[in-house]
C-alpha cells in the first residue's frame, strides 16, 4: 500500500457561537483554508487535485447542495477538480481525512485535500412538511445540535437522548465526579490560555477577515471561545441536566464556528510537485458503542485502530482527545488507563476551551498533533473523538 504524507495544514479561529465569525456563510468559511493552501503553496499545480472531502454535519442551510464543491469553487479551485461532503457528524473532518489517506493508500488517488467546516451559528430552523392533508400541525427544529425528525422506532429500540444527557449517563456509569470534571476542564482552558499567549496556536490560524458593513472590516485571528477562570468560579455553575446532574457550561465543549484543510499525498505527489513531507497518516478506524453513552466511542475505535498498528498507547507522544465533555473525556481516558493529567493529552488545550465545531473538529485535532509534532520531539500522535448516536473514530499520525 501507498504510504500517505500531510504536506501542509491550515485553520480558521474557532468562533463563539453568535460572535465574529457567525455572520460569515458556511461555503465561504469552508473557503477560506482551501485558499490558504493555494497561497501557502504557490509552486503546486491545483488543477492536478484528484479529489476534495470536506466534513460538514449539519448540511441543512448555507451549507447544503455539497458545501465542499461549492467552497472549492469559491476559493477558486478548478471546475474540474471534483469534491464530495462528509457527515459522520462530530467525526465528519477526521473521517474525511481518512476517506483521503484509504484512497491514496489503493493507489486510485495521489493528491487530495481534507478537511471539514461547521457554522453553528447560522445553522437554519427547518420546518417538516404536513403529513396529512389540511394539517395545521408544523414541526420546527433548531439544527445548530441535536436530534430532529425522531424516528419513533429508534427511540424505542436505542432513545434518543441529547448529549448532555448522554454526558450525564456516562458520568454516572463511570462515577465520574463533578469536581473531577471541573478540575480536567480547568487545565484545559489553562493550556489554551498557555498556548494562545505563547503562539503555539498561532501556527495552526489563517486570519479571517470579516466585513462590517460601512465600518472597517475586522480581522480574526485568534481562536474566542477560551474563557479561563478559577475552579472556585467552575464549581459554582448549575448544572444543565437538573439538580443531581453534573454537567455544565463549564466542563463542557461550545457551540461554535470555525473550518480546517490540509494537503494530503502520495509518495509520488510528493515527489512529482516537491512537496514538504512533515507527517504521515498510519491509518484511521471507527467503532460503535451505544447511543446513550456516545461518548465512549474513543474507547474501542483507539483500541481497534492501535492493534491493527502493532501500537501501544505507550507509543503515543501526543494524545489529541475531542473533548466534547469533561466527563466523557475522563470515561475514556480511565478505560483506556491514561491517568487524568497525563501531560500527552490536549497538550494545548481541547474543545472545552477552544470550541467544537462538529464538522471542523476532527480537521482541528489532526492539524493541531501535525503542528505540535513540528515543534517538539513527539513522533507519534492519536487523535480521537465521540460522535453522535454512538460511534468513535481514531486516527494515528508519524512524525516523517
Amino acid at each position: 500500500m501507498n504510504e500517505v504524507y500531510i504536506c501542509d495544514a491550515i485553520r480558521t479561529p474557532v468562533g463563539r457561537y453568535g460572535g465574529s465569525l457567525s455572520s460569515v456563510r458556511t461555503d465561504d468559511l469552508a473557503a477560506i483554508p482551501f485558499k490558504a493552501l493555494m497561497d501557502r503553496n504557490p509552486d503546486m499545480d491545483w488543477t492536478a487535485i484528484d479529489d476534495i472531502f470536506m466534513g460538514c454535519a449539519n448540511q441543512a442551510g448555507e451549507d447544503n447542495r455539497n458545501v465542499a464543491r461549492m467552497a472549492s469553487l469559491l476559493a477558486g479551485f478548478s471546475e474540474t477538480v471534483p469534491g464530495s461532503t462528509v457527515n459522520r457528524l462530530c467525526g465528519s473532518g477526521m473521517d474525511a481525512i481518512g476517506i483521503a489517506a484509504r484512497a491514496i493508500k489503493s493507489g486510485e488517488v495521489d493528491l487530495i485535500i481534507a478537511g471539514g467546516v461547521e457554522s453553528m451559528s447560522r445553522a437554519p430552523f427547518v420546518m417538516g412538511k404536513a403529513e396529512t392533508a389540511f394539517s395545521r400541525k408544523a414541526e420546527m427544529y433548531d439544527t445548530s445540535i441535536g436530534w430532529r425528525f425522531v424516528n419513533k422506532k429508534l427511540d424505542k429500540m436505542y432513545g434518543t437522548e441529547g448529549m448532555i444527557q448522554t454526558a450525564q449517563n456516562i458520568a454516572t456509569d463511570y462515577n465520574i465526579c463533578r469536581e473531577d470534571q471541573d478540575a480536567f476542564a480547568h487545565r484545559s482552558q489553562e493550556k489554551t490560555d498557555v498556548a494562545q499567549k505563547n503562539g503555539s496556536l498561532a501556527r495552526e490560524i489563517v486570519p479571517v477577515i470579516v466585513p462590517q458593513g460601512k465600518k472597517d472590516p475586522i480581522e480574526v485571528s485568534q481562536d474566542e471561545h477560551p474563557r479561563l477562570t478559577s475552579l472556585k468560579k467552575l464549581s459554582t455553575l448549575r448544572s444543565l441536566i437538573g439538580e443531581n446532574g453534573s454537567i455544565t457550561a463549564g466542563n463542557a465543549s461550545g457551540v461554535n464556528d470555525g473550518a480546517a484543510a490540509l494537503l494530503i499525498a502520495s509518495s509520488k505527489a510528493v515527489k512529482k510537485y516537491a512537496l514538504r513531507t512533515k507527517a504521515k497518516i498510519l491509518g484511521m478506524a471507527t467503532a460503535g458503542v451505544l447511543p446513550r453513552i456516545m461518548g465512549m466511542g474513543p474507547v474501542p475505535a483507539t483500541r481497534g485502530l492501535l492493534l491493527k498498528l502493532g501500537l501501544t498507547l505507550d507509543d503515543m507522544d501526543i494524545i489529541e482527545l475531542n473533548e466534547a465533555f469533561a466527563a466523557q473525556s475522563l470515561a475514556c481516558t480511565r478505560e483506556l488507563g491514561i491517568k487524568d493529567d497525563d501531560p500527552r493529552v490536549n497538550p494545548l488545550g481541547g474543545a472545552i476551551a477552544l470550541g467544537h465545531p462538529l464538522g471542523m473538529s476532527g480537521a482541528r485535532i489532526v492539524t493541531s498533533a501535525y503542528y505540535q509534532m513540528q515543534n517538539s520531539n513527539a513522533n507519534r500522535a492519536l487523535c480521537t473523538m465521540c460522535i453522535g448516536v454512538g460511534q468513535g473514530i481514531a486516527m494515528v499520525l508519524e512524525k516523517v
